[in-house]
């Protein structure tokens, strides 16, 4: 699901259900989540096991990935990626760092956002397009495409720059072909001398999901 939002550079692990259960952590990440619910460390345990595969697929001999500022994972030298899970569902997504500038992806479970936080997620300009698109395409529940949405910028923002990036700082503009636009509120990270002002994404709903990805090519 996540690999057909992403360029052919990038690759990709997914896991569905169960898949991977009983995947060993690392003794480092075994004790960041000693304590955890065993559905946190599941899901903690299984996205690994997916960056891992998509490691060896990039050459890479598999390691601990350890969470840095914010949670952020830290990869190796010279790969950028991300990760995202939900209930039922776990993915990874790495790439030479040669190659794109930086990734975000997300994944969700297809239902609507719970009450109450869609207005502290989006821009009153959001929200008037999310009810034009329930309006043509009421199968898509667009308020959780929205939160995936920012979920992915931000993923892709945040290697780049270090910071937080609110949800009102990114206005984003998804079309019903599949792609959405996020125009940066707040100055852009630099990608060499170029600024960035704005992230282009793309977006599937697929076995109950909604993902989204997000992928920077270097200027």
């Amino acid at each position: 699901m996540i690999e057909e939002l992403l360029p052919a550079s990038v690759v990709t692990v997914e896991a569905y259900g169960q898949d991977g259960a009983d995947t060993p952590l690392y003794p480092e990440e075994a004790a960041l989540v000693a304590r955890a619910v065993a559905k946190r460390r599941r899901e903690f345990a299984v996205v690994r096991s997916c960056a891992r595969r998509a490691m060896e697929k990039l050459g890479v001999p598999p390691q601990p990935i350890l969470p840095g500022e914010r949670g952020a994972p830290g990869w190796p030298a010279g790969l950028a990626g991300s990760m995202t899970h939900c209930d039922g569902y776990c993915a990874a997504a790495l790439v030479r760092a040669a190659d794109l500038a930086s990734l975000g992806i997300d994944a969700e479970v297809h239902g609507p956002l719970p009450e109450g936080v869609l207005p502290s997620v989006s821009l009153p300009s959001e929200a008037e397009r999310l009810r034009r698109l329930a309006a043509q395409h009421p199968d898509i529940h667009w308020d959780r495409l929205l939160f995936s949405a920012k979920e992915s910028v931000y993923k892709a923002w945040f290697p780049l720059t270090g910071k937080w990036l609110d949800f009102m700082e990114a206005d984003i503009d998804i079309s019903a072909d599949g792609t959405f636009r996020a125009t940066l509120l707040v100055p852009g990270p630099l990608v060499g001398a170029h600024r960035v002002d704005r992230f282009e994404g793309r977006w599937t709903t697929s076995r109950g999901l909604v993902a989204t990805a997000v992928a920077l090519q270097h200027p």
